[in-house]
């Protein structure tokens, strides 16, 4: 594995899963056989709880075990037939089927593991999104799978893919991350094309959190290079956030002009990361930095870890300074083609990641401080805390080739204007 942290969350089962569409197939009679001794059962050997509508469930012995995965009961002098509870579809899944005389296996609906490579801010919203994404996948009639999380600098989870850690999507802090993987033989080179919204379920931008009541009267881009100003950012080379937030800086720069102090956004650029005393690895160490140790005036934040950090740690504590010009930022994600063993894990991945657009994860994407594109179902309160602030996205930058190569590359600008402290 990376140094980053692996978050493994195997969620029980959620909710009742109601008969998929489409046809019904036909019924059989049955032998029911165990395969671990080869005998026959009988009816009363085999018990199964069945989902018939909605939340309403029956339990009884087995007495017929149909080709599309429906088994019926008897309840009573009733014959029930529904779709079996997912935690004993393994046991149901097990049983042989002789069909007039045709001896039948139907193929087992395995239960799947999934690993989310993901950026470093994310641990809480993929929380959420797993355990919802669970109980609609058990609903669509599948076994309840296994979910991993990992997290870390967008940079280093990127690179960690590449080295083989077997991740089956990523979900990272920016586009350029990914098609790093795709260059290394991971995944399609179209891989952003295959989702909406160039394969990002949700934006974010970056703004200021200072201290409660803003005692160094920060208000935008200019005030960070201040006299005795100290701000908190992770290290570009490693982290996505600290991608966004130096090009957030750029752009402003680019505005400001002369009038402004500045005629060159590299000497801004500079300025300002002679007022960061540290520069962590990822988002979150960042935080952690300024929210906990008590370090810096101003922490360069994701802004839904700036709205985090006032939920959890208290709005008395912390300020939310939005600048004049801060950037689009579009976080995507993809299904990592080469790491996929079966078939059913590739329905697995490909539906997590489909899943992250359908309104239910949306609502959630909203609730965890994110801007996502579907508010159908959304808390209005959670739509409505966003401000409307100028936006500048990657393609005004060149995209992520050109800035990688100009920026953030070995002895490129970044290297230049920065001198570790």
């Amino acid at each position: 594995m990376t140094a980053a942290a692996v978050h493994r969350t195997a969620f029980g089962q959620a909710g009742k899963a109601d008969a998929p569409p489409g046809p019904l197939s036909q019924t059989c009679a049955v032998r029911l056989i165990d395969r671990r001794t080869g005998q026959t059962l009988k009816e009363k050997d085999i018990f199964a709880t069945i989902t018939l509508a909605g939340s309403i469930t029956a339990q009884g012995p087995v007495s017929q075990a149909h080709a599309d995965g429906r088994v019926t009961i008897a309840d009573g002098p009733q014959r029930l037939t529904g779709w079996p509870v997912a935690r004993l579809r393994g046991l149901l899944a097990g049983i042989a089927l002789a069909t007039l005389g045709l001896v039948a296996t139907p193929a087992p609906v395995a239960a799947e593991s999934l690993l989310n490579v993901s950026y470093d801010p994310t641990r809480e919203l993929y929380g959420e999104i797993n355990e919802a994404f669970i109980a609609w996948w058990v609903a669509q009639g599948n076994d309840a799978p296994t979910i991993e999380q990992s997290h870390g600098g967008s940079g280093s989870q990127a690179r960690a893919v590449i080295d083989g850690l077997q991740a089956q999507v990523v979900t990272l802090a920016l586009s350029g991350d990914i098609d790093r993987i795709a260059t290394a033989g991971k995944l399609p080179g179209d891989w952003q094309s295959r989702l909406p919204h160039n394969a990002s379920p949700y934006t974010s931008t970056i703004v200021f959190l200072v201290r409660e009541g803003n005692p160094k009267g920060i208000t935008d881009w200019g005030d960070l290079t201040a006299e005795g100003v100290e701000v908190i950012t992770p290290n570009p080379k490693t982290s996505g956030g600290a991608r966004w937030n130096y090009l957030a800086a750029w752009a402003w720069a680019e505005r400001a002009g002369p009038e402004n102090g500045w005629t060159d956004p590299q000497d801004f650029v500079k300025a300002l990361f002679q007022h960061v005393p540290v520069l962590d690895k990822g988002a979150r160490d960042s935080t952690t930095t300024f929210a906990q140790r008590g370090i810096g005036d101003v922490l360069l934040a994701w802004e839904n870890e700036a709205y985090l950090a006032l939920a959890e740690l208290g709005d008395d504590q912390f300020d939310i300074v939005v600048p004049s010009v801060s950037v689009l930022a579009e976080p995507p994600v993809a299904v990592v083609e080469a790491n996929l063993t079966t078939e059913d894990q590739r329905k697995l991945a490909e539906g997590y990641l489909t899943f992250l657009y359908t309104p239910e994860a949306q609502a959630i994407i909203y609730r965890n401080f994110y801007r996502g594109w579907d508010a159908s179902l959304a808390a209005p309160e959670d739509v409505a805390r966003f401000p409307t602030m100028e936006l500048v996205d990657i393609a005004s930058f060149g995209g992520w080739a050109e800035v990688q190569a100009k920026h953030f590359a070995d002895g490129a600008i970044f290297d230049q204007i920065y001198i570790a402290k």
